[in-house]
């Protein structure tokens, strides 16, 4: 019997079906609208096998998937990405996305607290609050998840310049909970490589910052398994203007480049290359971003066992969060960026994404409102249940046009790997990284591609509904969430007051002893942690290390 056979000797088909009956799966009704039985997977007929490039889900290279399973053992998880004005109003927005069904938090922060100021830095003047949440110290964060079990909450924060700080400031919020922060489970984001091509949030020069992500990996390894230190990220990239196969390909390089880190640092690929993940944009390019995403778990797979050894699939999986498209939203007929919105989220769960972020009608004017909100939380909710999406794994696999696109952008992305690593001296991803920033060769392609892309607008070549055409409308202009400026003097007078009612001395201890760190090779976390708990603030850790370290400024490109 098949069973009774080796898995070398299995077909494709006999191992993703013992895969599939030994996993777990949810009690659900899978079958269509009208009642029909469905498959859990299709394929070639029975006496044929697929090509080894697209294979079956929970198969290496895993293009149809990390799980024989699909959805059906676990759909993607809702995590809608929130945070604004102050620590309680956000917690309020949490407690309303959670209690109407969404499984996890994802923290937006406002622009001082992503470049690592306080909320009373006169560069923070009319910033604090405005496009995410105010964090400067530990009392901040605990206050942010008051209520909100963390060892039993997924949450992610989209941070990177100041990561290592803000991620001790959420353990020590664990620890006031009274959580063994070695149980915590979330992402932090972490990648600074794509500051330097794209959103341009750093704190110093490439090297610092990679020392401190190093340590960051070594530390959750050792003391917090579950979590994923890095989240490597195309959404910005592709946000300034990429094209998709540019994202692809800029991300998975400096996921790499974070292998090549964490390899440098002595650590196992198998053992660390898990808690990598990644974040991708699902633009309005149906089919491409379905592609992409497809295209993205096989060459991720390819390279961690060909190029760097991993030799488990765990170390083998990318597992990516993915959001609708910021740029894609317009400001003329927002209304009609509920439909874009559900388009690019269903491309994001055909291409199998793990976790999902919607984005409000209302977004591309301010932060959204919570009736918005709630709009983008159903948009999921109403493909996940509603739609049958989750009866069948990789749904468009074996699609002519699917695999084709799949192929064409691996091709593409491949010869971008080739370009970057062409640059580095010893034929490293990072060393490659490192000179593209350098050199502006990054920022000079995306800048390529979104002009032309521009020029194909103006031409008439590509169009947006009700921007370039459809224009005459019925509808008024839409009531949006306004941060009062009340906000910012309030956070101003509480840290104010933290800094009075605080142990200065032991704040000073800290700080100091952080900083005759940075100055030999130990690890950065636990003496930065200990600045957290004594409440030293986001802006005193960050300019303790900019006085060791220096600042950037990236050089000027024509």
């Amino acid at each position: 019997m098949a069973e009774d056979r080796s898995e070398e000797s299995q077909t494709g088909r006999q191992r993703w079906r013992r895969g599939y009956e030994q996993a777990a799966k949810r009690e659900a009704d899978f079958t269509t609208l009208s009642g029909l039985d469905v498959d859990p997977v299709y394929g070639p007929p029975d006496d044929q096998e697929p090509p080894d490039r697209i294979g079956w889900p929970g198969e290496f290279p895993f293009t149809r998937g990390l799980y024989p399973t699909g959805y059906r053992g676990k759909p993607w998880t809702i995590r809608q990405f929130s945070g604004f004005g102050n620590v309680r109003q956000t917690n309020e927005r949490y407690k309303m996305l959670l209690g109407a069904g969404g499984a996890g938090l994802s923290v937006a922060f406002d622009m001082p607290t992503l470049m690592g100021r306080d909320s009373d830095d006169p560069r923070s003047l009319g910033e604090v609050g405005h496009c995410g949440v105010a964090i400067d110290s530990a009392a901040d964060m605990a206050e942010l998840f008051d209520g909100i079990p963390l060892d039993e909450t997924t949450t992610s924060m989209t941070i990177s310049g100041p990561a290592v700080p803000v991620f001790c400031m959420y353990l020590v919020a664990a620890e006031r909970q009274g959580k063994d922060i070695g149980k915590l489970d979330g992402t932090l984001q972490t990648d600074i490589f794509k500051e330097y091509t794209a959103q341009k949030e750093w704190l110093f020069a490439p090297e610092p910052h990679l020392r401190l992500i190093g340590d960051l990996m070594e530390f959750c390894s050792q003391n917090i398994p579950r979590y994923k230190p890095v989240s490597v990220s195309g959404y910005h990239i592709r946000e300034a203007g990429s094209t998709a196969a540019q994202e692809l390909a800029f991300t998975l390089a400096d996921g790499f480049g974070y292998v090549e880190l964490g390899i440098s640092r002595g650590l196992d690929v198998d053992q660390f290359a898990p808690g990598l993940s990644f974040f991708f944009d699902a633009h309005i390019d149906f089919f491409e971003e379905i592609a992409k995403f497809r295209a993205a778990r096989r060459i991720w797979a390819r390279w961690l066992r060909d190029v760097y050894g991993a030799k488990t699939p765990r170390a083998q999986w990318m597992r990516f969060h993915t959001q609708t498209a910021g740029v894609s939203l317009t400001a003329q007929q927002p209304q009609n960026n509920v439909v874009r919105t559900a388009i690019e989220a269903l491309a994001a769960v055909l291409g199998g994404t793990n976790s999902l972020h919607t984005n409000a009608l209302d977004e591309v004017l301010a932060l959204p409102s919570e009736a918005a909100a709630e709009t983008a939380l159903r948009t999921q909710q109403v493909i996940m249940e509603e739609t049958g999406v989750t009866s069948v794994a990789d749904p468009l696999g074996g699609s002519w046009y699917v695999e084709a696109l799949t192929d064409r952008i691996e091709a593409e992305a491949e010869q971008v790997f080739a370009k970057i690593r062409g640059m580095s001296p010893d034929g490293s991803m990072t060393g490659g990284i490192l000179r593209g920033i350098e050199n502006g060769w990054f920022t000079g392609e995306i800048a390529d591609a979104a002009f032309e892309y521009q020029q194909k607008l103006e031409k008439g070549e590509k169009h947006v509904v009700g921007v370039t055409g459809h224009t005459a409308t019925v509808g008024g202009e839409l009531e949006i969430l306004r941060i009062s400026p009340d906000v910012e003097r309030a956070q101003v007078r509480e840290l104010a007051a933290r800094r009075a009612s605080r142990d200065q001395a032991a704040v000073d201890r800290a700080l100091a002893a952080m900083a005759a760190a940075a100055r030999t090779d130990a690890n950065l976390v636990p003496p930065m942690l200990e600045a957290a708990r004594a409440e030293a603030t986001l802006g005193e850790i960050c300019g303790a290390l900019r006085a060791e370290w220096g600042s950037y400024s990236e050089p000027a490109a024509f």
